[in-house]
């Protein structure tokens, strides 16, 4: 197997391990030096913080079944025990107060081949804001 498709399987495996509501699953690829920049606050969080499925657990109870992840059209660098996988995600699913989510975001994940696998080392999440005055994040885009 190349790097390249055990990296994006890595990946895949978080994406599968979320949608089946599994949050133990969901963070076993994570390094135990992971700084993760997510969409909820705070603006950081690391190591044993972000490897803790109990945060993952109380966001699956806010959706009527867990959400739906999918990297589209990811591209892959790698450098020596290195890779960036970087592209546009795509969040679908429905709250428990009936809302539909249909969300596009910007994904970039850094992961370190420590001779075990590849492991994530960082992973930042994040959506446009407008840049109007208002503020308000950019919910409403689509690739």
């Amino acid at each position: 197997m190349t790097d390249r498709k055990a990296i994006l399987m890595s990946l895949e495996e978080g994406f599968d391990a979320i949608a089946a509501g599994d949050a133990q699953r969901a963070v076993a690829g994570l390094a135990p030096d992971v700084v993760a920049y997510e969409l909820q606050p705070p603006l950081a969080f690391t190591g044993d913080e972000a490897r803790d499925p109990a945060g993952l657990r109380e966001w699956f109870a806010t959706w009527q079944a867990p959400p739906k992840i999918a990297l589209r059209d990811p591209r892959v660098e790698i450098e020596g025990p290195l890779a960036v996988v970087y592209g546009l995600a795509n969040m679908q699913g429905r709250k428990t107060d009936g809302a539909d989510i249909d969300l596009w975001y910007r994904a970039t994940f850094v992961l370190r081949d420590g001779g075990g696998g590849w492991q994530l080392v960082h992973t930042h999440t994040s959506v446009p804001f407008r840049m109007d005055g208002s503020e308000k994040a950019a919910l409403d885009l689509r690739p």
